[in-house]
């Protein structure tokens, strides 16, 4: 009597192009193996992932270094900034080191794209409030430019999201 038979496994991330056995039947020469994946880096999602965390980190020191002339609202900025990256990072290291492969109790693509589509809701809305609150201060004006950038790099991510966790799971299961 097997209890596993409604126990589904995803084995495919945002960045990774590997399935389980990938690499090849060679013992030793399969990039599944190890702590560190060498291949996710130069993945896209990897890359847009550096890119959004670079974008992050620039909003965020542009507010910080700024004469604030809206409390309320850079403070949200920056508290919405920074929670993105922080996010993002732990998205990042969890595909790097494969620790999805260990903590198969959540599914990371799924949550991935819940992350993706709340963070970039808050970060339109905190870039806005930023732009409409900038009045003409050279570090706001560009905080609030990266904010955009950032935005349209997550939801860039959501679209990858959504096609790894809504998608690909479906054309699995028509075969």
């Amino acid at each position: 009597m097997s209890h596993g038979a409604g126990l589904v496994r995803t084995t495919c991330s945002s960045g990774s192009t590997f399935g389980p056995r990938a690499g090849g039947g060679q013992q030793g020469a399969s990039p599944s193996e190890g702590l560190l994946d060498p291949v996710y880096p130069r993945t896209h999602g990897a890359l847009l992932k550096v890119a959004q965390m670079v974008t992050l980190l620039i909003a965020f020191i542009c507010v910080s270094s700024s004469p604030w002339t809206s409390y309320s609202a850079f403070r949200y900025f920056e508290v919405v900034t920074i929670c993105n990256l922080i996010m993002i990072l732990a998205f990042y290291l969890v595909h790097l080191f494969r620790l999805y492969r260990m903590l198969t109790c959540i599914s990371w693509p799924l949550s991935e794209l819940l992350h993706y589509v709340i963070g970039t809701l808050l970060l339109l809305i905190a870039s806005i409030v930023a732009a409409s609150k900038s009045y003409n201060q050279s570090e706001l004006v560009a905080a609030a430019i990266f904010g955009f950038v950032a935005t349209f790099l997550c939801l860039a991510s959501v679209w990858l999201s959504y096609k790894i966790s809504c998608v690909t799971p479906s054309a699995d299961a028509a075969v």
